[in-house]
């Protein structure tokens, strides 16, 4: 494709995001529109998870998080979630051979005991045969949300705090950091959202404090390698000044 080959060549390979996150909103939606059932949408939207985990490597993105299955969609209809189990263990079942053969690294963040026994297993396996690869990290969110993650690292810094492992006076953002699910990557720098809605629905709400934030109209099972260049392009293209102003980052750069 013409588009995406140009888009390719407009990216500055040295200013790549190191961590990108993405909410793949729309599969429903889309089926909806063409008059299939929402498992139809979810069904395609793995062409596009491919798709862009592909393109990700290619163009040696370290950290992939994609919102899969929130806790709040286990209250979405039987049919569908049970639906969406299936496919997510008969996917990963296939494509582990393929993330092996791209030097693709499986990791999950979520509350892995929601799932279905099948599905966590599969899931541990998949985990298990990629850990020893050093490419892109693939991390998937599963049964997550942002709230319940920071529900359970207060929690647990409570126990801690009680039981004298931690000094409550000594409880700052690192240690919150390290309570985390994902406290073994770094925050994303970018956040892409597909289908048109304008908001981060309780995703990585403490990890996105400073990224920038990229929506889309694009249905996710129409999303595509171009579309993810579009957005890292859009990405290049702003000042990321945390907290700072324009002139003392150009001092900064200067400087460096």
């Amino acid at each position: 494709m013409v588009q995406e080959s140009t888009l390719f060549t407009q990216i500055d390979k040295q200013r790549l995001p190191a961590h990108i996150a993405i909410i793949m909103d729309g599969n429903g939606r889309w089926a909806e529109e063409k008059g299939e059932d929402r498992l139809f949408g979810h069904f395609h939207g793995v062409e596009s998870v491919r798709d862009i985990v592909e393109g990700a490597a290619e163009l040696g993105i370290q950290f992939l998080t994609l919102y899969a299955f929130s806790t709040e969609n286990w209250d979405r209809p039987e049919q569908e979630v049970n639906g969406l189990m299936g496919l997510l263990a008969d996917t990963i079942n296939k494509e582990v051979p393929i993330l092996n053969k791209n030097n693709i690294r499986l990791r999950m963040i979520g509350d892995m005991q929601m799932l279905p026994e099948f599905a966590r297993n599969g899931l541990n396996e998949a985990m298990q045969k990629t850990s020893q690869n050093t490419g892109l990290t693939l991390i998937m969110a599963l049964s997550y949300s942002s709230r319940w993650e920071l529900v359970n690292a207060v929690k647990n810094i409570a126990l801690d705090t009680k039981s004298g492992k931690i000094n409550p006076e000594n409880i700052n953002a690192d240690i919150l950091q390290n309570y985390l699910n994902t406290s073994e990557y770094p925050d994303p720098e970018l956040m892409i959202r597909t289908s048109g809605e304008y908001r981060i629905s309780n995703f990585l709400l403490y990890q996105l404090a400073y990224a920038e934030l990229y929506f889309t109209n694009t249905r996710w099972p129409e999303f595509r390698k171009y579309n993810l260049y579009e957005a890292i392009i859009d990405y290049q293209s702003r000042e990321r000044r945390f907290g700072k102003t324009g002139k003392q980052i150009k001092e900064d750069n200067e400087s460096a």
